[in-house]
């Protein structure tokens, strides 16, 4: 399944997660990876919004270098209690971010930037995610992996991170890094893409 663009369509990530889901959507696109360094979040920010406040950063640092295409930028936020979790620092720092989410419901939070020239369409997407309270040795073992350094809250739920899920109530793609079906919907939307034999 592929569907027609009638512009360049460039997602503005390095995520190997985002660019399968784009894929799968069957929207054809390249990858360039902004070259912008992620803020902190601001007191009294929320934290859907900040995860809409950098995924605007990275669209529109990609979007100044193509400004004829439209460009899809995306951030994800792991937040509980007012507390945002990052990617970890490190081992430790993993272990203690997963310890704090076991047993307990957070939220996630993805942010995406549609922009196109000197516009752009801005949304967020936010899942309730339950954790299932889970042995130390369990989270020995996933965070031994590896796989939890390079993801928001030390975990992917497409993959090892899936262990520890009881429950989600919302949009499981958001969780994974981005709602491609609203991203689809605004797409149409504008104009950018289109069934075969339809007109943009």
């Amino acid at each position: 399944m592929e569907f027609i663009t009638n512009r360049q369509v460039i997602l503005a990530s390095g995520s190997p997660r985002r660019t399968e889901l784009m894929g799968v959507a069957g929207i054809p696109f390249i990858v360039r990876k902004p070259q912008v360094e992620e803020p902190p979040i601001r007191q009294g920010e929320m934290p859907a919004a900040y995860a809409e406040r950098l995924a605007g950063l990275k669209a529109r640092d990609v979007s100044a270098k193509e400004p004829e295409s439209v460009v899809i930028g995306a951030d994800t936020v792991v937040h509980q209690g007012g507390r945002v979790y990052g990617k970890p620092a490190g081992r430790q720092d993993a272990k203690a971010i997963l310890e704090s989410l076991c047993g307990l419901v957070h939220s996630v939070s993805t942010g995406v930037c549609v922009a196109h020239g000197d516009q752009d369409r801005t949304f967020s997407v936010t899942t309730d995610v339950e954790f299932r309270s889970v042995p130390g040795w369990v989270i020995d073992r996933y965070v031994d992996s590896g796989d939890p350094m390079d993801k928001a809250g030390a975990y992917g739920i497409q993959s090892g991170g899936a262990l520890f899920v009881k429950e989600i109530r919302g949009d499981y793609h958001a969780v994974v890094g981005l709602p491609i079906a609203d991203v689809f919907e605004v797409l149409h939307d504008m104009g950018v893409i289109s069934g075969e034999g339809d007109e943009p």
